[in-house]
């Protein structure tokens, strides 16, 4: 178990430090707008939650790659592997193609559901800033997963660090102006991320131009096989994102003060997520290649192991909320009225770390079995049967405010959190079958 769990943080590190990117981007974003005061600052958390519900529908079907890659590795089958890396690009652009107009769309809805005229403007333009860097991400994601499955993650960690050190400086730039370019507030800080997120996707394709050049023409048998495991992951994603964006519209009608504390919990959640989620994404590679290799007790031992560092990762970040939330409020925002709001919030985040570890890594070793469609009914139901009604109770019939919302956030990421370890164990207890040997994505 020590040997398995030191192969798995070592791989986990990169994929975390990668994923912990895309958080950090969001969090620098939210230190650079937070200095224009509490409605901007809600403005891009209503917007980041408005974009992401939708946009990662679309990078949970391109994970859908995840375990196909790893599969294939563990098999042997490098050029199968490589052959999937063109299908994954052709399967970003086939997903942008369906979200763009959703996505271009969903932030006229603002308005209307109560939020204050200046919020929802900055939140509008944000979400249309947003929308030039889907394609990238996208494409990125499925890059990412070659790389992952491959143990080659040293590109990865060369386009976090590129495209984080961009995004600051476009951001201040943009957001404040100079340079002969005018201030464009909140909205710029948009702008500079999809940027930065055609940066990281240039470097990892830079880094795979060289090698075997295979399956550049679309195949829609692979996209099937893709999308039959990917589309539940991605409806599983937008399930959660969803319960946290609908949080932050309820948030909105409560005001810009508990808007703006909301943004500042999420922002540093998500942040400490990401260990979680490079432990599920090591877990996902690991069980994975123990199935393409027939291994279902080395699946099983992997995908606990890997619950055991997503614990062990998310203990150290509830520790940190619990012992100092008042330093880490401080860090994304200058108002003292922020801050105090968002301490109270930061307690319930210590409160649910273990809960949120154990739920990410679950998802990603059933990933890696091939099980995505569990995840995505344990997170409709965690989410919306039990954490979305105790939210409403607490936060608004009781009159507890936000957080009494992020107390139902916290009751429906337990729920689902026991359905996916509860998962694991059964399904492990018997034979994996590689998902080339099921019948439903065969060609």
């Amino acid at each position: 178990m020590t040997s398995e769990l030191r192969k798995l943080l070592r791989l986990a590190g990169p994929i975390a430090f990668t994923q912990a990117g895309y958080a950090l981007m969001g969090l620098i974003d939210t230190a650079v707008v937070g200095r224009l005061g509490a409605g901007p600052l809600g403005a891009i958390g209503l917007a980041n939650g408005l974009f992401f519900a939708l946009a990662v529908v679309g990078l949970g079907a391109t994970m859908g790659l995840d375990p196909l890659f790893s599969q294939a590795l563990g098999a042997g089958d490098e050029k199968r592997a490589r052959e999937l890396i063109w299908q994954g690009l052709w399967l970003a652009t086939l997903v942008t193609i369906a979200l763009a107009l959703p996505i271009a769309a969903v932030p006229l809805l603002i308005e209307p559901a109560g939020v204050a005229p200046d919020i929802a403007r900055d939140a509008r333009l944000f979400v249309w800033a947003r929308l030039p860097g889907l394609w990238p991400m996208l494409g990125y994601a499925a890059l990412r997963s070659y790389l992952q499955a491959a143990h080659r993650t040293r590109a990865l960690v060369i386009s976090t660090l590129l495209a984080n050190l961009a995004n600051l400086a476009l951001d201040i730039w943009f957001v404040f102006g100079g340079l002969g370019l005018p201030a464009l507030g909140a909205p710029g800080a948009g702008l500079a991320t999809s940027i930065c997120a055609l940066l990281q996707f240039s470097v990892l394709a830079v880094s795979l131009r060289r090698g075997e050049t295979v399956g550049r023409r679309l195949k829609w048998t692979d996209q099937r096989k893709a999308l039959w495991v990917g589309i539940p992951v991605g409806f599983q994603m937008g399930a959660e994102v969803g319960i946290f964006a609908l949080v932050g519209l309820l948030a909105g009608r409560l005001g810009a003060l508990s808007l703006a504390a909301h943004q500042i919990a999420l922002s540093l959640a998500s942040f400490t997520f990401c260990g979680a989620i490079g432990v599920g994404m090591a877990g996902s590679v690991h069980v994975g290649r123990a199935v393409g290799a027939r291994d279902t007790p080395g699946a099983r031992r992997s995908g606990l192991t890997s619950f055991l560092g997503g614990v062990m990762v998310m203990s150290v970040a509830a520790l940190a909320f619990w012992l100092v939330p008042g330093a880490l409020a401080r860090l994304l925002s200058d108002q003292p009225e922020v801050i105090a709001a968002s301490i109270p919030l930061l307690g319930v985040c210590a409160f649910f770390q273990l809960s949120d570890g154990v739920q990410g890594v679950g998802a990603g070793v059933l990933r890696g079995a091939g099980d995505t469609r569990f995840a995505f009914v344990a997170n409709v139901v965690g989410h919306y049967l039990v954490g979305l009604p105790v939210a409403v109770l607490l936060g608004i019939q009781l009159q507890r405010g936000v957080i009494g919302l992020w107390w139902g956030l916290c009751a429906g990421l337990t729920a689902v959190a026991l359905a996916l370890f509860t998962r694991f164990v059964r399904l492990s207890s018997r034979e994996i079958a590689p998902l080339e040997a099921h019948p439903q994505t065969s060609p």
